[in-house]
């Protein structure tokens, strides 16, 4: 039995939407027709009907860098909990970074993700990174081949840097062998050491050590050379800085196979948003910047230097953030507010058109890393998402269904929030208040 979405509506260019029916079978996007006369199709006889009533019905969103913590830091998040949270957002496919205990470093560890995501997760797909080297210490390769194998769709140390050049290098090399990508946190460790926020306003007004925009820009520039080097495709994480944009905006035009990603948090908020209280909601990493660099990061994004959003969905636990802001672990949770956030701030108020947003959260993602999902296209895979685009409501971490409730954007009221969520055709999460 297959499934109608009656009376939705999809992006049809700029801000255009036109009314359609979808019809899904067999985990496939079987047909789109044209709703603009009205009433429904002949043949749903024998089919589940899903009224969308006027929503936007977009490809599922992809998010390529996330944080499920699981194996090793279960009270912060589990695949179980990551995983309603990503449905809750929108997102039908996610990508786990490795940097869990132990370290997704071995094909034993890749296989317990995947394991764990088909038993215990929602039904969200779950594709894992494995580590460049082993427990992410920078000094030994781990066995790309055997990881590819069981499952990896690219290597990173995400949470720290490479720090030895040639050990990137040689980890270029080798992902070039197997034909995958190098995923990477670009951090010098000189720099950051013993500092939590941005050097800027907020670190010079209450006395505190600050991370300079050098620390990320230096290792980009760096492994820029080596992937040219090597022909390896070059991934940035979590681009943050206006020298980082520069350097890779160079270094596409000149035809070096690197791309990139942005959060939401880096194109909404500059460090002169953190509040006195230095609640550590705030903080995160690579920290929150300039509002130069957050007007640099927004044009890399509209030129296509940066190719995607992703969330860096990083939950820790309420305890762990009360230490404040120079104890507390980095990071905040991203899934549930990503696409609200971005709409309301960037569609809203016109710099953006609604299909601009789609492409950067499904398209983009999927083209970069070679996925079927993130089109809404007859043939594709029926990862679908319903956003309520006139639905307005305040954020609220305790409705959250990530087990953390680690976010800056508390009592933000946003518009365009997710209903409805289906993989591959099949309901993976269910808004209380839509009844379709």
């Amino acid at each position: 039995m297959g499934t109608w979405i009656l009376n939705g509506s999809m992006s049809a260019g700029d801000n255009e939407r036109k009314p359609v029916h979808i019809l899904v079978e067999d985990g496939i996007i079987k047909k789109i027709a044209d709703a603009s006369n009205g009433g429904w199709p002949d043949n749903t006889d024998g089919h589940e009907i899903v009224d969308a009533k006027g929503c936007l019905v977009s490809a599922g969103f992809i998010d390529m860098h996330v944080h499920l913590r699981e194996p090793g830091f279960e009270h912060k998040e589990t695949i179980a909990t990551g995983t309603r949270s990503a449905a809750r957002g929108g997102f039908t496919t996610i990508a786990c970074m490795p940097n869990t205990r132990p370290v997704i470093d071995t094909p034993e560890t890749i296989k317990l993700i995947l394991d764990k995501a088909q038993t215990e997760g929602c039904g969200v797909r779950v594709l894992p990174y494995g580590g460049i080297t082993k427990q992410e210490l920078g000094r030994e390769l781990t066995d790309f081949t055997a990881l590819k194998e069981a499952g990896a769709i690219g290597f990173t140390d995400d949470g720290v840097g490479v720090q030895s050049a040639q050990m990137m290098k040689d980890a270029m090399a080798r992902a070039k062998e197997v034909g995958l990508p190098i995923v990477a946190h670009c951090e010098d460790n000189t720099l950051v050491e013993g500092a939590a926020v941005s050097e800027g306003a907020f670190a010079r007004k209450h006395g505190l050590k600050g991370i300079p925009n050098e620390s990320e820009a230096i290792h980009v520039g760096r492994d820029i050379l080596l992937s040219e080097a090597t022909g390896c495709h070059y991934h940035v994480c979590h681009v943050s800085t206006e020298q980082s944009v520069r350097l890779i905006r160079q270094a596409k035009a000149i035809g070096i196979r690197v791309t990139a990603e942005v959060c939401p948090h880096h194109l909404i908020l500059s460090d002169e948003d953190i509040p006195d209280s230095m609640d550590a909601n705030w903080k995160m990493n690579p920290p929150l910047r300039t509002l130069r660099d957050v007007q640099a990061v927004i044009e890399g994004l509209e030129d296509g230097t940066l190719d995607m959003i992703v969330t860096d969905h990083a939950p820790h636990s309420p305890e762990e953030k009360a230490k404040g802001m120079q104890l507390a672990p980095f990071g905040i949770v991203g899934f549930e507010t990503a696409f609200p956030l971005l709409y309301s701030k960037f569609v809203e108020t016109g710099r953006w058109t609604l299909e601009f947003l789609l492409s950067r959260m499904t398209e983009k993602p999927a083209e970069v890393f070679g996925l079927a999902q993130g089109r809404l296209e007859e043939g594709r895979p029926a990862d679908l998402t319903l956003v309520d685009l006139e639905s307005e409501k305040a954020v609220d971490p305790e409705e959250f269904l990530s087990k953390s409730r680690n976010t800056p954007f508390t009592g933000w009221s946003l518009k365009g929030w997710p209903v409805l969520t289906l993989v591959a055709g099949r309901k993976v999460w269910q808004d209380a208040g839509f009844e379709g």
